[in-house]
């Protein structure tokens, strides 16, 4: 352990110059990682690191999909659900099935139990990666919110479906009615855990008051909990996940203060920014034994590599077919929501690109990885180098043909110009902060009138922007009314985040100036 310190020092080191050059290149992050994957490959020696493929899923699972359903908004989730859960399972199940026939028509060896385990690995699109690469083009948050909802659920949807297809690898047999009600508890189990999970913590941040450092650690052993408490009672331990981790973000006003927001957001991205990088690197370093373990098995390279191919085609493919047949549904049952753009050519790619944003990523990789190296029995595990190949083939075209192209797509079609999805009038943070004002205003003014301590110099300085020159007068009265407005500032954004024409992304960004702001105060 102590020998292999400094090689996982310089992954990290590596991960995060990385990251940095990516940044100055204008291109995704996940895209020079993978590729410094596959370079790391051909390094020789280097130390073999070996993870427990059982435990691949209780390190890296829970953090990822904890922070992910603490980003995105659940209020857009609910406004875009209907096409959220189409994409997430629908069109997952579509998918992983349609992979399972290609590989059982085109790659010798593999039955559909198989495929379905290869499907269930490639199907779900990666947020991290969609997230990295949309970020130097400008689009509608409405279409960014679908993305990372459905990055979200669909984790969980192809990791079920991968769950079951190992179950029938191993035992060779498959029952419907068993794996039916087996999914049920599953699903409704693992939801309820979560939520259940999720409660009792609130409760246990509410009741110890808790400072920042102990409010961010337990944030940090939270997931963890409700993925084992779901797994030991044969619960989908990423859905109790996902629940938890959204009940506690709609409730993160109640239980964390705001120097623990404030961190913790540092703490947490920092935090999977780093699994991220580490588990593309990891899949790098086990590239020259896949690769071995395909040659002893007589599969030449360039075969496994074709196989790769094949299966990346079916997938884009799939997905692109998949978001037309979305439009077309849409229009036929909702058409109030169909996306209306300045022309109808630019409406027609619309589901293009929604099909070529299918980015695969950590979670690709990490399902691959955990796959068992014996079965029950004792015997190998059948194609499990062929798999992680394809994976890692899979994840590495789509990142740099997709993940390439996808920012000059946008920008050359000129998609999302004067595209409106759903009904128009959406609340600008232009207004939203107009109307924080105002509101602040009312507030001081009603406890002026009402002879309220120390709210006539607080008004006065309302008034005069906060100049620097006052600050230095403030007192304890004086900043417990400044507390006080900047709660009640949060009361009033909560309650405009009701509105759905409020973007929740605006929100999010004036609590955390308020957060920003009470911090400063305390520390005057």
């Amino acid at each position: 352990m102590h020998a292999n310190l400094p090689f996982l020092l310089a992954m990290v080191a590596a991960v995060v110059l990385l990251e940095m050059w990516a940044n100055k290149l204008r291109i995704a992050y996940p895209i020079l990682l993978v590729i410094a994957g596959l370079l790391i490959s051909f390094v020789p020696g280097l130390p073999i690191v070996r993870i427990n493929p059982d435990l691949i899923f209780l390190i890296f699972m829970p953090p990822l999909l904890f922070e992910a359903s603490w980003s995105i908004s659940f209020k857009e989730m609910k406004k875009w659900w209907r096409i959220i859960g189409s994409f997430a399972f629908l069109v997952v199940f579509f998918t992983a099935v349609s992979v399972a026939v290609v590989v059982n028509h085109f790659i010798p060896g593999f039955s559909i139990a198989l495929g379905l385990v290869l499907g269930g690995i490639v199907a779900p699109p990666d947020a991290v990666s969609t997230g990295a690469i949309t970020k130097f083009v400008t689009i509608p948050r409405s279409t960014s919110a679908i993305l990372e909802g459905e990055s979200l659920l669909n984790d969980a949807s192809s990791l079920i479906i991968y769950r079951f297809a190992l179950v029938a690898v191993g035992t060779g047999q498959f029952i419907w009615q068993q794996a039916a009600l087996s999914f049920l508890w599953m699903v409704v189990g693992g939801v309820g855990i979560g939520l259940l999970l999720a409660w009792i913590f609130v409760k246990v941040h509410k009741r110890l008051q808790m400072d920042a450092s102990s409010s961010i650690t337990f944030t940090l052993i939270e997931p963890y909990c409700m993925y084992w408490v779901a797994e030991q009672l044969h619960c989908s331990g990423v859905l109790a996940v996902v629940s938890g981790g959204l009940f506690m973000s709609t409730r993160r006003l109640e239980f964390l203060n705001s120097d623990s927001r404030i961190q913790g957001f540092n703490v947490w991205e920092s935090f999977v920014f780093i699994l991220n990088g580490i588990v593309f690197l990891i899949i790098g370093l086990e590239l020259p034994e896949i690769v071995e373990g395909l040659r002893v098995k007589g599969i030449p390279l360039r075969t496994a590599i074709g196989y790769g191919v094949l299966v990346t085609g079916a997938l884009i493919l799939v997905r692109i077919i998949s978001a037309y047949m979305a439009m077309l549904a849409t229009y036929l049952f909702r058409r109030s929501v169909v996306p209306r753009s300045g022309s109808r050519r630019r409406t027609a790619l619309l589901p293009l690109l929604l099909g070529w944003c299918g980015m695969r990523g950590v979670v690709s990789l990490a399902a691959a990885l955990a796959i068992p190296v014996t079965l029950d029995n004792g015997m190998e595990f059948p194609q499990r180098n062929l798999i992680l190949f394809i994976t890692f083939i899979v994840i590495l075209l789509t990142l740099v043909v997709q993940g390439l192209t996808l920012p000059a797509f946008i920008t050359r079609s000129r998609v999302f110009e004067n595209l409106v999805i759903g009904r128009p009038g959406e609340v600008s943070r232009e207004d939203v902060k107009k109307g924080l004002k105002t509101h602040s205003y009312a507030f001081l003014k009603d406890k002026h009138d009402k002879g309220h301590a120390g709210v006539e110099h607080v008004l006065k300085i309302w008034e005069a922007k906060m100049t620097s020159a006052e600050d230095s007068q403030m007192n304890e009265r004086t900043r417990g009314v400044f507390i006080e407005l900047l709660e009640s500032q949060r009361g009033y954004l909560t309650e405009l985040n009701r509105d759905p024409a409020v973007d929740e992304g605006i929100i999010r960004l004036e609590l955390y100036q308020i957060d920003l702001e009470e911090e400063r105060l305390k520390r005057m």
